[in-house]
């Protein structure tokens, strides 16, 4: 007998609410949840296919322990017993720098996944952290860190009221959205045609979202920046720059307008490949229109300038008078978010803090770039030991890195290695431990990150559809047993972990004036917390705390977890509003237009006005079925157009003799690899795209449908050389490459 659950996708940030149909203790099928107060019924292939990722058979069942070499089924006993005994040594040894933490992307797709990982930094004290962040959006997180003081404070277009959406580097059709949590995106940017309004693309792919474009403009990879300045120089040369009511909250207006001179659209026009004209008229409508956003993603991030990118994205926000205004891009309030403080100055953002051993990259929002890891473990200098030890929660490095194969090498050194991941894939191959989480649908949600940059203020959980079988370990408490065997306190009882947050952030909320339990007893607070376990009792404490919260019985009307529970489909806090300046947190308690690292960074890019590029250069590709290299392994999110081949337009085909179907070497600075071409002109010409994620072709792996079609990794292309230097991102795009069209048998 079949029955119903509701559950939030964890499959992208869209955060679609479905309605599971489940049979026994297996999902059997997935539809959009109509009454969800965000997706309003909306669903995309992940979604649908969300019993098919549940209920993947290479899904590991059981904890793995490395003996005489091989990795063995174990008890969980076994499994953490084995934690605890190869990371302490080494701590105590080498010290806790001496100890990597990996983050890969989809721990900010879980509730474990949000609520722990900041835990083990904390107890582990190691500075050693890497993140899928720094081969992603890390450039966003320092932009906005600089000009508003909080790496977090990143505002998203108000999709639903906006009269004017400029998307650079961005296909939200394929991605869903990225920075920008909106279930629907296709549906809202109909919307936004359908109301009269306007959407420009740029990116050197007519992607699908570009075909819905208004205006597409095939820029040339990696000058993103240069065109926004030119933008940016044409709202100051024609008078054009109005920041109505933002004014008093900005400062540096006048220093900007001055380093913006010597980017004139006729300047930039040649790198760009886009005609000056163009350019104008880009800057012209933007100031033009009654409101407006622009927005950029990960092909605007993952390039040489891609801070000053993200910088000018909110530049050109700010110039027209449209950051943190309705149909302009705001600031989102979620429901977990601190208790609101007084306006006023803050600490501010920080860059190289500390910096990482072998090449001195400075480290950003707490990380260090992820493309430094392997050098960080295989290279002996005198500035402190190398990495001996890796942590990695979520994470697939060998596969999302530049130059996979040294890191590949690179892990198989280690002293020891513990991976928590539901499989045995490119990088937990090398663990010996790993500990595998339960399937989504046996596991909690709650969307921490991505209720952050929602394009409307809501609030929704689900519990778990499916109980956990006997034998498996809930997320949360496998996270919560790492914390305490990599620290020292193996044995002790997991909810002594999620003991100790509650006690720390109540016993800090009680010292705060502006905090709704100033004064108040922690004690007496805790004992009112709701749940049936810690997880849920930490986010009854962030419900009451947060902005719309209960305040623990001062607002009766506020939000608590019982209420949540109350409302299966969530909760509608409202539209996103204008908050400046509450969200600022830099020293001068205003926008700081012009700050001192994008300053100093400039004259790197007025050196890029004469780049000219001679041969192909290389950008990635977003699949709508897939999600980096999460879901390869589900068969009914491949084949079709989610397939690796390599995106080449025919006038480069023919040049180079490249017959559609048949396979090409790729080569650049970090190796070669062999694809399929697809000869297409849905790239514009001198560019080659090729997907992110594939490579299923290692041994020791258990990807049986992925190894079927394995494609190759695209990042072995690259030597993890190049890197933006303010953020330490990695660049993936707009790199340099050979293409030549391999034989074939008559």
């Amino acid at each position: 007998m079949s029955r119903t659950a509701l559950r939030i996708c964890p499959l992208c940030e869209a955060t679609c609410g479905l309605t599971l149909t489940i049979e026994g203790t297996r999902v059997t099928g997935a539809r959009g949840d109509r009454d969800d107060v965000f997706s309003k019924g909306f669903i995309c292939p992940k979604g649908a296919s969300f019993g098919a990722v549940d209920g993947d058979p290479d899904r590991l069942s059981a904890p793995l322990v490395r003996r005489d070499g091989e990795l063995r089924e174990a008890t969980w006993e076994e499994a953490f017993d084995a934690v605890a005994a190869g990371l302490r040594p080494i701590v105590e040894r080498y010290g806790p720098d001496a100890v990597g933490v990996v983050l890969g992307n989809p721990n900010v797709h879980t509730m474990a996944g949000a609520l722990y990982p900041q835990v083990l930094l904390g107890a582990l004290r190691t500075r050693s952290l890497f993140t899928a962040s720094t081969v992603d959006q890390m450039p966003k997180h320092v932009s906005s860190g600089l000009l508003f003081g909080d790496a977090n404070a990143i505002p998203v277009p108000d999709l639903d009221h906006t009269d004017h959406l400029l998307l650079i580097g961005a296909n939200p059709l394929e991605s869903n959205g990225s920075l920008c949590t909106a279930p629907d995106f296709p549906g809202k940017l109909k919307a936004l045609k359908a109301r009269g309004g306007t959407l420009t693309v740029i990116d050197p792919r007519r992607t699908r979202t570009a075909k819905l474009a208004d205006r597409h403009i095939a820029i040339r990879p990696g000058t993103d920046a240069l065109l926004l300045a030119a933008m940016a120089h044409v709202l100051f040369e024609e008078d054009l720059a109005d920041l109505a009511g933002l004014a008093p909250h900005v400062q540096d207006v006048a220093e900007l307008r001055a380093e913006m001179a010597d980017f004139t659209p006729e300047a930039v026009a040649a790198a760009c490949d886009v005609e000056a004209g163009t350019i104008r008229a880009l800057a012209r409508e933007l100031a033009a229109a009654p409101t407006a956003a622009v927005y950029a993603r990960i092909g605007s991030c993952t390039v040489p300038h891609g801070t000053l990118a993200s910088w000018l994205v909110d530049v050109l926000n700010i110039l027209t008078g449209n950051l943190d205004r309705p149909g302009g891009a705001l600031f989102p309030q979620a429901a977990t978010d601190r208790t609101p403080r007084p306006a006023g100055p803050g600490h501010g953002f920080a860059l190289g803090r500390w910096h990482s051993r072998v090449r001195r990259h400075p480290e950003a929002k707490g990380e260090l770039p992820i493309s430094a890891l392997a050098e960080e473990i295989d290279t002996a200098t005198e500035e402190g030991e190398p990495i001996h030890a890796v942590i990695a929660v979520a994470a697939n490095p060998v596969l999302s890195v530049p130059d996979g194969d040294r890191l590949d090498k690179a892990l198989g050194s280690l002293d020891f290695m513990v991976s928590v991941d539901p499989y045995l894939n490119e990088t937990s191959r090398h663990a010996h431990v790993v500990l595998p989480p339960p399937p989504p649908s046996r596991s909690p949600h709650h969307d921490f990150a991505f209720n952050t940059l929602a394009v409307r203020n809501q609030v929704r959980y689900t519990r778990p559809a499916v109980p956990l079988e006997p034998g498996r370990m809930a997320e949360s408490e496998i996270l919560a047993r790492l914390i305490l065997a990599a620290t020292g306190m193996h044995g002790a009882a997991p909810s002594a972990v999620d003991a100790m947050v509650i006690d720390q952030t109540l016993g800090k909320a009680v010292r705060e004036e502006h905090s709704p339990v100033h004064g108040r007893d922690p004690h007496e607070l805790a004992a009112q917390l709701t749940g049936v376990n810690g997880p849920e009792r930490r986010l009854d404490m962030m419900l009451r705390l947060g902005p719309y919260g209960d305040g623990f019985g001062v607002r009766p009307d506020g939000l608590t977890l019982e209420k949540l529970l109350a409302h299966p489909h969530g909760i509608d806090l409202g539209p996103l509003r204008p908050r400046l300046p509450q969200p600022l947190r830099t020293r001068s308690g205003r926008v700081e237009l012009l700050p001192g690292p994008i300053k100093d960074d400039l004259p790197r890019l007025r050196e890029a006005l004469a780049h000219r590029p001679d041969g192909l250069v290389l950008v990635g590709r977003r699949h709508l079925r897939s999600n980096n290299s999460w879901m390869h392994n589900v068969p009914a999110l491949t084949g079709g157009t989610n397939r690796c081949t390599l995106h080449i337009h025919p006038e480069d085909a023919e040049r180079l003799g490249v017959r559609d179907g048949a396979d090409v070497r790729l080569k650049g600075a970090g190796g070669e690899v062999v694809a399929p071409a697809e000869v297409t002109d849905g790239v514009r010409p001198g560019v080659v795209s090729l997907p992110h994620g594939w490579g299923h072709d290692r041994p020791g792996t258990r990807l049986t449908h992925a190894s079927t079609a394995p494609g190759v990794n695209v990042n072995q292309l690259l030597d993890g050389s190049l890197l933006d230097p303010l953020s330490g991102n990695a660049v993936l795009n707009g790199v340099p490459v050979d293409v030549t069209a391999l034989a074939t048998t008559p």
